[in-house]
């Protein structure tokens, strides 16, 4: 057996040619052609007393296609792996349309590599992020009051429509019966003209400039129609909301019982308490946002910043070969940008785990399995008795899927560790910024 490499011009690609000769294979099928006669099952012959020659007539070019497939599969994996070769994928066998395997002796099979080169990660603190302080608003504790008064108060319908309503209708833009869809508008959203939508009882119809009730903000606009956000941006002219039902929410009375809903029992006592727990809640949540638009930021300005020579027209070959069935070209071709940049994203991450010995113990996926588990019904502290059935629930998740939650677990967490140690090498910059200000660029 003989391998070659032969590298394209651009050092991006290669040819691997594997030489088989008939001393590569002959013994091994011979050896499996008298295994098959000894078991073969042929009219007119004995079990065990069937001849080699009619087995290798009958089964003959079988057992040598599979053993040559088997061969080929070994040496190639082998050669990569002492050859420290770093490929995209996996090698694309190139046609073999001239091959007889009946009458060939030698064979040889071509395999097209993607390589991929080595880089360099920008230089440590050349990139700058921005990590935002979020600071809560009047207006975001509003929100959050309101959205607990919806949850945990009186559901009614009442016959006339107050400010702090809900209205349940069919929206139409005005003169066409198409574009007709259910909405739910909720009154205090409106910015301009409000009181149209007071006093309005079921079966009333208002006619409105969509984009003006929301102050063009397409996306309140898209929030409240259904639109898209590109529709909800350009949308102009009157709309029609036929309304079907008021929905109005009493506010519940702030109480020890609405305390313990909220929060769980007696962890708060007082109306006081209870203000700074949602305060405290809701700066948490927005801490964690802000935390995740940091890394998202270091995963695009990491990809923008290295530079890596893709095998492109490899790449595209064996996404389609990968993908059989499920994209076409056309859709490859389409969508290239963004497979390029998660490759990319994968090999610098990769790279980091590699040079960093960055590794994932079971322990550390068992306890994030349990804190899942515990935080899904709300456990902060648990008993040692109940930890262990805990334990027991998480170690169950892990071996479902064949093992696949495991390994997505796995994943989850060295992806963690690599942008954790990313942020040691970029700039972090503190940028104040309102809760409004904050959920507005997050949406665009």
């Amino acid at each position: 057996m003989n391998i070659t490499l032969d590298k394209n011009d651009d050092q991006l690609s290669a040819i691997l040619t594997v030489h088989l000769t008939e001393a590569d294979y002959a013994a091994t099928v011979e050896n499996k052609l008298k295994e098959t006669s000894k078991k073969a099952q042929i009219k007119g012959f004995r079990p065990g007393k069937v001849p080699v020659a009619l087995v290798r007539k009958m089964y003959g070019k079988g057992i040598l296609v599979e053993e040559i497939n088997g061969l080929l599969g070994k040496a190639v994996d082998g050669y990569i792996k002492e050859n420290n070769i770093k490929i995209l994928g996996e090698p694309l066998p190139q046609p073999a349309d001239n091959i007889d395997f009946d009458t060939q002796k030698d064979f040889d099979f071509k395999f097209e590599l993607g390589l991929l080169p080595d880089f360099e990660l920008p230089a440590d603190q050349s990139l700058t992020v921005d990590r935002h302080q979020v600071s809560i608003d009047d207006n975001t504790l509003e929100e959050t009051y309101d959205q607990i008064n919806r949850q945990f108060g009186e559901s009614t319908n009442p016959e006339l429509s107050e400010a702090g309503d809900y209205l349940y209708g069919k929206l139409k833009k005005a003169d066409d019966e198409a574009s007709e869809r259910t909405v739910l508008l909720p009154i205090n959203k409106v910015k301009n003209g409000a009181d149209k939508f007071i006093g309005i009882k079921p079966g009333d119809a208002i006619t409105f400039d969509l984009s003006d009730a929301f102050a063009g903000n397409a996306t309140d606009v898209a929030s409240f129609s259904g639109l898209t956000k590109d529709e909800a941006a350009s949308v102009s002219g009157d709309y029609t909301l036929t309304v079907e039902k008021i929905n109005r929410t009493e506010k519940p009375e702030h109480n020890q019982e609405l305390f313990d809903k909220v929060f769980g029992k007696d962890i708060v006592t007082s109306a006081e308490e209870f203000d700074s727990k949602v305060r405290e809640t809701i700066q948490e949540n927005y801490d964690r946002e802000a935390e995740g638009f940091v890394n998202r930021q270091i995963i695009d300005k990491m990809v923008d910043a290295t530079t890596i020579e893709i095998p492109k027209e490899f790449f595209k070959k064996w996404l389609l070969r990968a993908n059989e069935g499920k994209l076409t070209a056309e859709q490859i071709e389409e969508h290239y940008t963004e497979y390029e940049r998660e490759l990319k994203w994968s090999m610098i991450r990769n790279k980091v785990v590699e040079t960093q010995e960055l590794k994932v113990s079971n322990d550390e996926i068992v306890e994030r399995t349990m804190q899942k588990i515990m935080g899904q019904f709300n456990l902060p502290e648990i008993s040692e008795e109940l930890q262990e059935s805990v334990r027991g629930f998480a170690d169950n998740f892990l071996r479902q899927e064949n093992g696949k939650n495991y390994i997505s677990e796995y994943e989850a967490i060295l992806a963690e560790k690599v942008v954790e140690n990313l942020r040691g090498k970029v700039v972090v910059t503190d940028n104040p910024i309102s809760a409004e200000d904050f959920r507005t660029q997050n949406a665009s």
